[in-house]
């Protein structure tokens, strides 16, 4: 399972002009399960992202997470993540789950970070439009 995680100032979801999801402050989570993926990688992503520590403290320094600046998550669903790139002009999928599974696998994500903070997300399988504020640019790659 990966998480693209992005520090963002604001970011937020559209599908069909509508807006799903937003955030002020927090991180936009780009989620991609892959084909072995279970609740427990899921629930160790969860940990992993409430608990990098990507923010600046009084010093400047990125040492508090999103927890300790009282931040939101946006959870979009990304299977593009898991593609092989590695040769070619063109992505293989391969490696991604099973769309039911990846689509579980995002809500119990999603449930997880819910419970410990504000979260919205985008919706799975559709066609988002995705805008955000990076603030930084601070972005990192999380996966287990």
């Amino acid at each position: 399972m990966i998480a693209l995680i992005q520090r963002v100032s604001e970011a937020a979801v559209r599908v069909d002009g509508e807006v799903v999801g937003e955030i002020g402050q927090g991180l936009l989570v780009l989620l991609g399960v892959e084909r072995d993926d279970d609740e427990a990688k899921a629930k160790r992503l969860v940990e992993r992202v409430s608990t990098y520590r990507v923010f600046e403290d009084a010093d400047g320094k990125m040492n508090l997470n999103v927890q300790q600046v009282n931040g939101q998550v946006l959870v979009v669903s990304q299977f593009t993540l898991p593609a092989d790139t590695k040769k070619g002009t063109r992505a293989g999928f391969s490696r991604g789950a099973h769309p039911q599974d990846a689509e579980r696998l995002y809500d119990y994500f999603s449930d997880q970070c819910e419970l410990i903070l504000p979260t919205a997300r985008g919706r799975f399988a559709a066609d988002m439009k995705v805008s955000l504020i990076n603030d930084g640019p601070v972005t990192f790659w999380l996966q287990v």
